[in-house]
């Protein structure tokens, strides 16, 4: 009956992250970006479970609850960045100059985000009555997940989407190369 319930919620969650990434590629317009932006999700889990751990909280389904609100948290941030700066490229073509205006134009946004979510957090991870106690878990895996991966975002996101670009563009050269007759 636990392990049921283990590929249930195993399922589920699948089932979720292919929901979100075919909301995340329609209005993108890729197939590949969603999964950039998906990329932060498992750094804000890593910080839900430093937070566990530095507040010597068991982990507990509560806990994955709060996992799941931190998930969309973490990908409505990079969303943000991600549509920036295709909103950029589209203006400039200069995939490097879209990336900074970017990362500066969004940094503000994500940070207060961040902040103004992670600040309503604290009352509830500093409660102390019995009702309240339920709540602990969530507030943890949400607060501490979204400071982790804030961080992990600005810095992450922008590499990726790099390196991506870079590949593509090697790709293409590559394919142009083999269209015009050229070798390897």
């Amino acid at each position: 009956s636990s392990v049921l319930a283990d590929v249930m919620l195993l399922y589920t969650l699948l089932l979720a992250l292919l929901a979100i990434y075919m909301l995340l590629a329609i209005p993108l317009k890729s197939y590949i970006q969603p999964v950039l932006i998906m990329t932060a999700i498992p750094f804000g889990i890593v910080g839900a479970i430093l937070g566990h751990w530095l507040n010597d909280l068991p982990l507990s389904i509560l806990s994955f609850n709060g996992v799941i609100a931190l998930s969309g948290v973490v990908i409505n941030d990079s969303l943000l960045l991600v549509s920036q700066y295709n909103q950029e490229v589209r203006q400039t073509s200069d995939h490097k100059q879209a990336m900074i205006t970017a990362c500066t134009g969004r940094f503000r946004p994500v940070m207060l985000t961040s902040a103004t979510t992670f600040a309503g957090l604290v009352p509830i991870l500093s409660e102390t009555s019995t009702q309240a106690q339920f709540l602990i878990p969530a507030a943890v895996s949400l607060a501490y997940g979204i400071v982790f991966a804030t961080l992990i975002t600005l810095i992450l996101i922008p590499s990726i989407i790099s390196i991506q670009e870079g590949l593509a563009g090697r790709l293409k050269r590559r394919v142009a190369n083999k269209a015009n007759g050229g070798g390897a």
